[in-house]
């Protein structure tokens, strides 16, 4: 059966980067590398969503903001991953947040999940 494609580039700052979340969302550990999202501040949002406090053992998330100033800047990691793993994803992201295509300090544009 032939693999995947991971043609997706997902920038995650927050809970994404963790083994758990990893293998509950993808059913993989993805490998990512460091990356920074552009024009970008972190705000703390309180999560309602039972499931998603259990898997991440966090009641309180970060959630990006659109400063629109270049100097500010948010670290994390840039994953390959696939469509299918993309709505995963989507899945995994309560109502607070907003899935938009962002710039990278590397040149690179990646979804991410912002402030809805």
């Amino acid at each position: 059966m032939p693999e995947t494609p991971t043609n997706q580039l997902l920038f995650t700052y927050g809970t994404l980067q963790h083994d758990d979340v990893q293998l509950d969302t993808f059913g993989r550990l993805v490998e990512g590398s460091d990356d920074e999202l552009v024009g970008y501040v972190l705000d703390d949002a309180p999560i309602d969503d039972p499931r998603v406090v259990a898997l991440s053992g966090l009641a309180i998330h970060t959630v990006a903001r659109a400063t629109g100033d270049d100097a500010d800047r948010v670290p994390g990691k840039a994953l390959w991953i696939s469509e299918a793993e993309l709505a995963a994803a989507d899945d995994y992201e309560v109502a607070l947040y907003r899935r938009v295509q962002a710039p990278l300090a590397s040149g690179r544009t990646a979804w991410t999940y912002v402030t809805a």
